[in-house]
C-alpha cells in the first residue's frame, strides 16, 4: 500500500508518493539509507527555522534526493535526474517541503505497521 500527498512548490502542485519500495529505490539510486538520512534531516532542521537549523550542503542534497525519489515514484514522467527535476522550480524551500515529506513518510510507515498487525490477527500468527 502506498500513500500520496500533493505539496505546493513554487506555485505548482507536486505529487509525492511513499511506499515500501522507496527505501530500495533510494538505496539503488543513491547508495544511501533513507531511514538514516530522514532522521538526520529531521534533527538538522530543528524547529523548521532557518535561523537555528544545522543544515549543510550535504543535508540539502540529501533532502533534494529524497524529495526527487518520492516525486518520481508518484509521477514517472518526471525527468530522470534530480538536477533536471529541480530545474523546473525557481525556489524549493526545505523548511516548507521537508516537514510534509516526513509527515507523508510517517503516515505510510503507520499504515504498513497496522496492515501487518491486522494480517497477523487474521492468520493467527
Amino acid at each position: 500500500m502506498s500513500m500520496m500527498k500533493k505539496i505546493e512548490i513554487d506555485g505548482k502542485e507536486v505529487a509525492f508518493r511513499a511506499s515500501a519500495a522507496i527505501p530500495r529505490i533510494y538505496r539503488l539510486k543513491f547508495q544511501r539509507d533513507i531511514y538514516k538520512d530522514l532522521a538526520a534531516l529531521e534533527k538538522a532542521i530543528g524547529d523548521n527555522s532557518e535561523e537555528v537549523s544545522n543544515l549543510d550542503m550535504f543535508s540539502l542534497e540529501m533532502f533534494e534526493n529524497i524529495a526527487y525519489i518520492m516525486a518520481k515514484h508518484a509521477d514517472p514522467s518526471i525527468p530522470d535526474t534530480p538536477e533536471e527535476w529541480l530545474d523546473e522550480f525557481n525556489t524549493f524551500s526545505i523548511y516548507q517541503v521537508l516537514p510534509k515529506i516526513i509527515e507523508l513518510w510517517g503516515l505510510n510507515m503507520k499504515t504498513d505497521v497496522e496492515a501487518k498487525k491486522n494480517l497477523m490477527q487474521l492468520t493467527g500468527k
